[in-house]
């Protein structure tokens, strides 16, 4: 099996455009990343994901900040470098600062340290926590 490659617009099926298009003028940007041009090797996941994306880091409950705030928590901990260089600029973008971000860097290696010692020596859930 052959490695995948990135479609850039030019060589783009007529639907993997649409979806380029929406996410160019959604996130007012001259090209999509990388990450939908690999995406597009499969049309439909393309504008799944990207159907998902946009319901789920739309602004509601949690704001733009705190959902990015989140995926790079997440993208993190998961070891995602990908995820963890554009979270992050989005964070940027949203208004994260240096001392945010620093924070948050603290909070999430506390987290996964104390998660591990949760798990390494099977604590069980308080009732107070149910």
């Amino acid at each position: 099996m052959s490695r995948p490659h990135p479609i850039e617009y030019a060589d783009a099926s007529p639907q993997v455009r649409a979806v380029f298009d929406d996410i160019k003028r959604r996130r007012k940007v001259e090209d999509v990343n990388n990450f939908w041009k690999y995406l597009a090797n499969d049309p439909a996941l393309l504008a799944r994901t990207w159907e998902s994306v946009k319901e789920v880091m739309a602004d509601g409950a949690l704001s733009p900040l705190v959902k990015e705030l989140l995926y790079v928590a997440v993208s993190v901990t998961n070891g995602c470098g990908y995820c963890i260089a554009s979270h992050t600029a989005s964070a940027r973008k949203a208004g994260m600062t240096d001392a945010m971000f620093g924070e948050l860097m603290a909070v999430v290696g506390m987290a996964n340290e104390t998660n591990r010692l949760a798990n390494g020596y099977r604590v069980p859930i308080d009732r107070a926590f149910e």
